[in-house]
């Protein structure tokens, strides 16, 4: 049937109104009528705005008030060791806003000025150092792209379908656009240990936080961090100054960084041994597991997203990353992974960094089983969570990157479901 036909009518049939009768859209139809909103002067054009000092710092209008950041009371004892998340069910694109951005924090999210900053570097070096914010702002920087997703994120999936939402299933990450020293210039400017294989990191903040970090990997990408797309970071966030390890579980980007210490071995710390690994069946934890492996999720239609606007042309979109490279792919199965159709993505994908998709489909009231599927430049294919099951069993916590299921009804609306 050709494109248009009334068996098969075009998207911009739909929208001009040619196909209101058939498909229950009634926008421009609507206006044919002698809609108000299009024939008449509203209030809103009759007078004057406000003037552009009435909001120093700009923030969302009014009718934006419900994309926030979300907590699940019940998942810790006490919000000062806790997480919210991203509302990703609310946003376009792949940039988070810093006021969207998911928080974790281990004793409370603390208050350190620029001029009261500090940070060391020690160890195995030729000569321990300690800076001020005002001495980081004189090395050379970079720029870069990258999501931070929390080891936990979707962690509660593990057992089967549990919350109802995008952001509450995947909305522990955020992508941003972060200004830093590479942490290389400022080990070599203390004269490093080359023989040296770790460095250990700590924050200012009362848990800490340590992690170790290979020092292979401190010498590539990791970035001291002191400004988050554009602006000073948020206290949330680790300000003045954070670590940005690309690709890499959001533990390890540790806020309010106060130390860095070059050293021949891990640190075996709290957050590296009794958490952050991974529980197989056995019993057994492995650790070291720090890559977030390919992953990807449909943010619309979804459970706090559904299809409103009735049946005729529907936009399929969402979210995909890899923290061992560049999105090349995403499919997407309308029938719960029988069938698969290949998404487009809205720009070729970036290293370590959020990739958005879509798929352009016309719904006209059935069920569906929406998933996604993603695969990165390294061959890799985002697992099922039976696949996953087979080798850590259902009582892991972290690193899981499952496949994740919508069940759409006739309504539009949409529930987290598993497909055995």
């Amino acid at each position: 049937m050709s494109k248009g036909s009334n068996n098969n009518p075009s998207r911009r049939q739909f929208l001009s109104g040619a196909a209101v009768a058939g498909a229950g859209i009634a926008v421009a139809g609507a206006a044919r009528a002698g809609d108000p909103l299009i024939t008449e002067v509203q209030q809103w054009a009759r007078g004057l705005g406000e003037g552009v000092d009435a909001t120093p710092y700009g923030l969302p209008i009014r009718f934006e008030t419900d994309v926030v950041r979300r907590n699940v009371p019940w998942l810790t004892a006490d919000p000062i060791s806790s997480i919210n998340f991203t509302p990703i069910h609310a946003l376009d694109g792949t940039i988070t806003p810093q006021g969207c951005a998911f928080e974790r924090h281990h004793s409370g999210a603390i208050e350190l000025s620029k001029d009261d900053y500090r940070l060391m570097i020690n160890g195995l070096v030729d000569t321990p150092l300690v800076f001020t914010y005002a001495d980081l702002e004189r090395f050379p920087r970079q720029t870069h792209v990258y999501f931070c997703e929390c080891a936990a994120n979707t962690g509660m999936e593990w057992a089967g379908a549990q919350l109802n939402g995008a952001q509450f299933t995947h909305g522990m990450i955020h992508n941003m656009e972060y200004t830093g020293i590479p942490l290389r210039t400022l080990l070599e400017e203390a004269g490093f240990d080359t023989s040296a294989k770790w460095v250990y990191v700590e924050g200012a903040d009362a848990s800490s936080n340590g992690r170790s970090i290979p020092m292979e990997k401190a010498l590539d990408d990791v970035l001291v961090a002191f400004k988050a797309n554009g602006e000073a970071l948020r206290k949330e966030h680790g300000y003045p100054v954070r670590l940005v390890v690309p690709g890499w579980e959001g533990n390890m980007w540790v806020k309010w960084l106060r130390r860095i210490e070059v050293a021949d071995a891990p640190v075996e710390s709290r957050e590296e041994t009794s958490k952050y690994t991974d529980t197989l069946a056995n019993g057994v934890s492995r650790k070291w597991t720090w890559v977030m492996d390919a992953k990807s999720i449909i943010t619309s239609p979804s459970p706090q997203a559904p299809i409103r606007h009735g049946h005729g042309p529907l936009v399929i979109t969402g979210l995909a990353w890899s923290g061992r490279g560049a999105i090349s792919r995403v499919d997407i199965s309308k029938d719960g992974g029988k069938t698969w159709e290949t998404a487009r993505l809205a720009k070729p994908g970036e290293k370590m960094a959020l990739t958005r998709f879509y798929l352009d489909t016309t719904w006209n009231g059935e069920e569906m089983l929406l998933q996604a599927r993603a695969m990165d430049e390294t061959g890799y294919v985002q697992p099922t969570k039976a696949q996953l099951r087979e080798v850590r069993g259902e009582n892991s916590i972290y690193h899981n990157n499952c496949i994740q299921t919508w069940w759409v009804q006739s309504n539009g609306e949409a529930e987290n479901v598993e497909v055995s």
